[in-house]
């Protein structure tokens, strides 16, 4: 096992490898044998299997030598009582500097104190949250630190059959939702593809096994196929007098997948799994290429790229087309020179060389917009949930490129607006942004900018900055985070007393549209980082709490036990627990149906366990019986869904209803009941019984429903209890 690791790792390295780079590589792999012997992972492998294999990634990425040798040791500080000094002295600043990196990543401690009062799993998504956030502020610094980590987190899931369920779900979520997308950027492909496939193999392992089956039985036929094309192209190419590689495959699983749900077709009905690479020795014999397949075979329209010139900001380059083939066949042809398939297969790592003094290629880093936003991240946005949630929406979308009329071209996420542009070219255009021409024509700033555009900002001097409802998330004028967070800096230094006054109104709106009868001082308490009212307002004044972000901490609900005695029911664990006894039957009341999130109490009933209701529950009000109410915390671990009627009022006009039923099924929101009102000012009241999981779903849902077009107002109805109705109901 030991062995066929480092023979995986020799095939890797290149054989042009110096004398001296082989005994320095051979000296840290003695280090690491020294470091992990006798220790052995959950796999059953030897320990030392694990940074062979991390180092053998590396090397097939063509790294440098500090790089490969900091692969090798990333465990040993962590794991062993070496120091950051014992590895400085032995291999080297650089290769202490990336261990040293890659250590702390696993080292970072709770972000809420244990007493806080608020759940585990809370505090674990914090803890997650901040460990992301440092591993892309290190990659600032040195990217070879995320390199390692990236080849880390593929040897860990290649091994994470040996992992309990739960923890493979997890991993697997963070690899498909983080890492993946992080390789995906950073153009290693090889990388992104295997992560992919990997994580689906957890996380839907019915669809992925039964692509893995499908592609099998197509497997003898595919490689026929693949061969045909291949030599009818070599005729054709030899024939213009054009030398070229060849190679044909198969799509990666997921990315089968991918094109399954998109197109809403089973396998049997995708013929483009098959492609093609064409790697020649210059750009102006890549156009000949494609013009030889275009002439040969019919293209399809609409499914012609060229990278190469308008490369992706990994600096990816390719031309890509796809073709009805031979037996009416879809084929994708990706045609590149050889210098662009090594950055295509390998991407920023292809270019990453460190020089003697260890300095990476500051031209490089300064191609790559993306690694700029994270250097001005890094003072901006302190949250680390917030830090993630803007990688994702900012970085790891699809991408879209529009032009300056002075043919600058500016990269944003699919849905960005011309806001979003206005701050992408400067803070100050932002500020003062007051219209935008697309193409020639005036467009209204929450307009989505499409790909290819020219994007021209018109300004003002007269205007002071940005408005406050930009900030609005169902407003739709910000998609960036980059955008929404120096809007939040321009309020931020406004005057406190205005930013504490429209905070405490957010705030009661958002309390009152959820149906929720709480001190804004109980609200402040779920919030750890602020200990004043005032400063909580002023945040949430200027945007740096969101009213998303506050229905989310109100799905955190202590875990504080309190004593009670009492006989335990024999039923399976609830969603609702009672505080101090464990495995109590407990029922939602009807007349409230409160919802995760909701503050609740129980009431002790008489034979039927406890029912438990909302706090500010007119029943529980006016209860005779005080003393049979018992303190109770919702669950950790169901999913189950509550039915929670919504109030909403909008504009009569066609097509209301579509609308709000496919946002709602978006949401994956089953809806119960709908019932309508139409009034004499040509408004409508519909009253729609919808099933959620959560406070923070139904607060998601009502945000999106209140940016439909002629919708008024969106809130949560609470239904007029009486006290006819039985606690026990």
């Amino acid at each position: 096992m030991v062995l066929e690791a480092i023979d995986r790792l020799d095939r890797a390295l290149s054989p042009s490898l110096s004398q001296s780079n082989i005994e320095f590589l051979t000296k840290a792999l003695r280090t690491a044998f020294g470091a992990h012997r006798g220790v052995v992972r959950k796999s059953g492998e030897p320990y030392i299997v694990h940074p062979i294999e991390t180092a053998a990634v590396l090397a097939k990425m063509q790294l440098d030598i500090d790089t490969l040798a900091a692969g090798l040791l990333h465990d040993v500080v962590e794991d062993t009582g070496s120091s950051f000094e014992d590895i400085q002295k032995e291999f080297g600043s650089r290769v202490a500097s990336l261990v040293d990196g890659v250590t702390k990543l696993g080292q970072i401690p709770w972000a809420g104190e244990v007493g806080d009062g608020r759940g585990l799993a809370a505090r674990e998504k914090e803890q997650q949250a901040e460990n992301l956030r440092k591993m892309f502020l290190a990659m600032v610094d040195d990217i070879g630190v995320v390199l390692i980590k990236l080849a880390d987190r593929l040897h860990n899931m290649r091994t994470l059959g040996s992992m309990p369920r739960d923890k493979q779900l997890r991993i697997a979520q963070q690899t498909m939702e983080i890492y993946a997308p992080l390789a995906n950027r950073l153009g290693i492909w090889q990388v992104k593809s295997e992560l992919e496939d990997l994580a689906f193999r957890y996380l839907q392992p019915d669809e992925h096994a039964r692509i893995v089956q499908d592609l099998e039985q197509r497997g003898k036929d595919s490689r026929t196929y693949i061969d045909a094309v291949e030599r009818e192209l070599g005729v054709l190419l030899a024939t213009a007098g054009i030398e070229a590689e060849m190679s044909g495959r198969t799509k990666h699983i997921y990315s089968i997948y991918r094109k399954m749900n998109r197109k809403g077709r089973p396998f049997e009905e995708i013929h483009d799994v098959i492609g093609i690479r064409i790697i020649v020795d210059s750009v102006q014999e890549c156009y000949s290429v494609l013009g030889i397949v275009h002439s040969r075979w019919h293209p399809i329209p609409g499914e012609i790229d060229d990278y190469i010139a308008t490369p992706k900001e990994s600096m990816y380059q390719s031309l890509h087309t796809a073709v009805i083939g031979p037996e009416a066949h879809a084929v994708e042809i990706q045609i590149r020179t050889r210098d662009m398939n090594q950055v295509a297969e390998y991407g920023i790592a292809a270019h990453w060389r460190y020089k003697e003094a260890g300095k990476g290629d500051q031209r490089l880093e300064a191609k790559i917009t993306w690694l700029r936003q994270l250097m001005d991240w890094r003072d901006e946005v302190a949250d680390a949930e917030e830090f993630v949630e803007s990688l994702k929406s900012d970085v790891f979308q699809d991408m879209v490129y529009c032009f300056t009329p002075a043919g600058d071209i500016y990269e944003l996420p699919t849905g960005a607006t011309p806001v979003d542009f206005a701050y992408r070219i400067h803070t100050q255009v932002g500020h003062h942004c007051v219209g935008a021409t697309v193409n020639g024509q005036m467009v209204p700033l929450d307009y989505k900018l499409q790909n290819g555009q020219v994007v021209k900002i018109k300004t003002s001097k007269t205007v002071t900055g940005p408005r406050r409802d930009w900030l609005q998330a169902n407003a739709g004028y910000i998609k960036t985070a980059s955008a929404r967070e120096k809007v939040r800096q321009w309020f931020r230094r406004q005057e406190r007393d205005e930013n504490i006054t429209q905070g405490k109104e957010v705030l009661e709106r958002e309390l009152r549209r959820l149906g929720l009868d709480m001190k804004l001082e109980d609200v402040l308490h779920r919030f750890p980082r602020f200990t004043k009212l005032d400063d909580f307002l002023a945040a949430i004044g200027y945007g740096g709490v969101s009213a998303q972000q506050i229905a989310t901490k109100l799905d955190e609900t202590p875990r504080d036990v309190f004593p009670i005695s009492t006989v335990k029911a024999p039923t399976t664990p609830a969603r609702v627990e009672v505080m101090g006894a464990g495995n109590l039957l407990t029922i939602q009341a009807n007349c409230c149906r409160p919802v995760p999130g909701d503050p609740i109490v129980g009431y002790t009933t008489r034979g039927r366990g406890v029912v438990y209701h909302r706090t500010d529950c007119v029943n529980v009000i006016n209860l005779p019986d005080p003393e049979r109410l018992v303190p109770v915390s919702w669950g950790a671990e169901a999913n189950e869904t509550h039915p929670v009627p919504v109030r909403m009022i909008a504009l009569d006009r066609v097509g209301l209803l579509k609308d709000v039923s496919t946002l709602l099924s978006d949401e994956r929101v089953n809806i119960l009941s709908v019932l309508t009102q139409t009034h004499d000012d040509r408004t409508v009241t519909l009253l729609l019984t919808v099933e959620v999981e959560s406070v923070n779903q139904l607060s998601r849902v009502m945000h999106r429903l209140e940016s439909l077009r002629d919708v008024v107002e969106v809130r949560r109805e609470m239904p007029q209890a009486t006290q006819s109705q039985a606690l026990a109901s």
